[in-house]
């Protein structure tokens, strides 16, 4: 079989159009070189001797400080219907998306969503981009959500950042040559092309070096996503064999979002952080490097001797060693034999070169002593901390913002996913609180296809801070309140109005307190019912004592033959 008479297919060819393009703009390289400056192998490929590879890493330092930042809160998916034209069905949305924001609090948890966004902001400030693909498993109704390379995705608009707006998606992955072959195989693939599956060694742009090793054969698959009357269409091919032909998948959001650490204009991939750091990385080491060598050279006491008149040289490097001298030369004047050079002083611009590298640079970034936390907590209350870091954290308010969007787009792939993939209806749990026994159970309820097609839901991402003065914030807070009473039942409108009031990213648990004024409200509506049915049984009670004997005696006679019957009913049915 001559390889080089098969013909390509159509998406390999697009494919490898898009591979020309991010390789004039040195996507591949770049990226390769932000990862390694960001994990400390910055003397990679330098050929030197007699200097020690030293290095400060304040790269590493400045990019977790502020992926720290922006993921210091939690967040809660909260989807809404938009259907307001049908009255009746309003109760039936609100219930439903309060059983989809359980739904996806399990999903996130499951999928352990929370380090997932964690890997991907970290991609996005070491190499401009994370991205997230989202699959469904159909036999537990929930997505599956993979990190992808930026090196593995190509869009037909690259000077567009919008995902949706793209005019194609082209992704491609590393899998073996066996998997491969038997998912053409379930797609109706003939065997005679099968032998046209065979592994290959294009692995030039994958991202990190033991990346382009591989052990088994493996080949390049290529999944080929875009948008034809409104609903999203894939098709999937290797170099030779088209996989899957064009399929509707009736989806109508591409089942991929990425988040950019920086807006770059023209240009679909943002600018992260580690690019415009590396050159004062490179000069820090360098200067670092230098002065070592200046030290080792220069900065101890040198020896100098007349070996000819010394029998025993050896003894020149030890301590306390015993000098002998030869032919019969006298010590009267050592220094004629044996004298000592004392080291060179080393210009204190160096080592003042050094710091300013590091601190102006991390205070350049926003990312110095202030902005980390280096506050004394004993010399301040916690409310002064967090107002400092508050401010200092004001620069990344732009990621912040993006990542909310980018999660709320998860949240709409999800909801899109959900209603077209459960044609048949979908299960979802629900609590029941048994009156009788205060118990609450779980059971799972069916939510109808045409429920889900009318609910037109929207997205909005609740946001509570998680950081430790955060914390100590809100339970000084909450502390205040309850001082205040505004726990008390007759202050739960004025607590509902101020939760209300708060910002969705409020340090004050907003969602909690609107939780905690639901349940007063509750508890309230109970004791007033109780009471009523009191004052009901104490009204029939005093009209039964005003009635005459006669009256109270039919009355009390009624009652008994009722339960008679009623007894006698049971009795019947148990028989029966």
């Amino acid at each position: 079989m001559n390889l080089d008479e098969l013909k390509k297919t159509d998406i390999w060819q697009l494919y490898e159009k898009g591979l020309n393009y991010l390789r004039m703009y040195n996507v591949f390289s770049d990226t390769d070189l932000n990862y390694r400056m960001y994990s400390g192998s910055q003397w990679e490929g330098a050929i030197i001797d007699g200097i020690e590879k030293a290095q400060y890493n304040f790269i590493e330092t400045i990019v977790n400080h502020k992926v720290s930042t922006i993921n210091q809160n939690y967040y809660a998916i909260n989807f809404s219907s938009e259907n307001f034209e049908e009255k009746e069905f309003r109760k039936i949305a609100e219930k439903t998306c309060e059983l989809l924001n359980r739904k996806a609090a399990k999903v996130w948890e499951k999928d352990q969503m929370d380090m997932k966004v964690r890997t991907i902001t970290d991609d996005a400030a070491i190499n401009d981009e994370g991205i997230i693909y989202v699959d469904y498993d159909e036999e537990t109704q929930s997505p599956v959500n993979e990190i992808l390379s930026k090196n593995d995705v190509q869009y037909g608009n690259e000077q567009s950042s919008d995902i949706q707006s793209q005019p194609y998606i082209i992704i491609s992955k590393r899998r073996p040559v066996i998997e491969i072959q038997e998912l053409a195989r379930k797609n109706g693939v003939s065997e005679e092309e099968l032998l046209h599956i065979f592994g290959d060694n294009n692995t030039q742009e994958q991202p990190g070096v033991d990346s382009k090793y591989e052990k088994d054969d493996m080949c390049t698959v290529v999944t080929k996503m875009w948008k034809e009357k409104g609903t999203v269409w894939y098709a999937m091919a290797t170099k030779c064999v088209d996989i899957k032909k064009d399929t509707d998948t009736e989806l109508h959001y591409y089942p991929l979002d990425h988040f950019i650490w920086k807006e770059k204009r023209g240009w679909s991939r943002g600018e992260g952080e580690v690019r415009a750091l590396i050159p004062n990385q490179l000069e820090l080491n360098k200067t670092l490097a230098r002065m070592l060598l200046s030290v080792k050279q220069c900065a101890y006491p040198q020896k100098v001797a007349n070996v000819e008149k010394i029998s025993n040289p050896d003894a020149l490097g030890q301590v306390g060693g015993l000098i002998k001298t030869r032919n019969g030369a006298t010590v009267d004047d050592v220094s004629k034999i044996f004298s000592i050079v004392q080291p060179a002083s080393m210009s204190t611009d160096v080592s003042k070169v050094i710091n300013d590298l590091i601190s102006i640079t991390r205070d350049l970034k926003n990312s110095g002593d202030l902005a980390t936390g280096g506050v004394n907590p004993e010399d301040a209350s916690g409310r002064a901390i967090l107002a400092v870091q508050q401010a200092s954290q004001q620069p990344l308010t732009k990621q912040s913002t993006a990542l909310k969007q980018f999660i709320e787009g998860i949240a709409r792939i999800w909801l899109d996913m959900w209603t077209v993939y459960t044609p048949n209806g979908m299960k979802l749990e629900d609590e029941k609180l048994d009156e009788l026994t205060g118990e609450t159970t779980t059971e799972l309820v069916d939510i109808p296809a045409p429920v889900l097609e009318n609910l037109r839901g929207t997205v909005k991402i609740d946001i509570t801070p998680k950081g430790a003065f955060d914390r100590y914030a809100q339970e000084l807070s909450l502390e205040n309140l309850l001082k205040g009473g505004y726990f008390n039942s007759q202050r739960v409108g004025e607590l509902r109005i101020y939760a209300e009031a708060l910002p969705d990213d409020s340090t004050m648990p907003k969602q909690k307190l609107l939780d905690i004024c639901d349940k007063i409200e509750e508890e309230q509506q109970k004791i007033m019912q109780s009471r009523m049915e009191a004052q009901l049984m104490q009204q029939r009670v005093n009209q039964f004592l005003m009635q005459d004997p006669d009256a109270q005696a039919n009355q009390i006679g009624d009652y008994v033959d009722s339960q008679n019957m009623i007894q006698q009913t049971n009795d019947n049915q148990a028989l029966q």
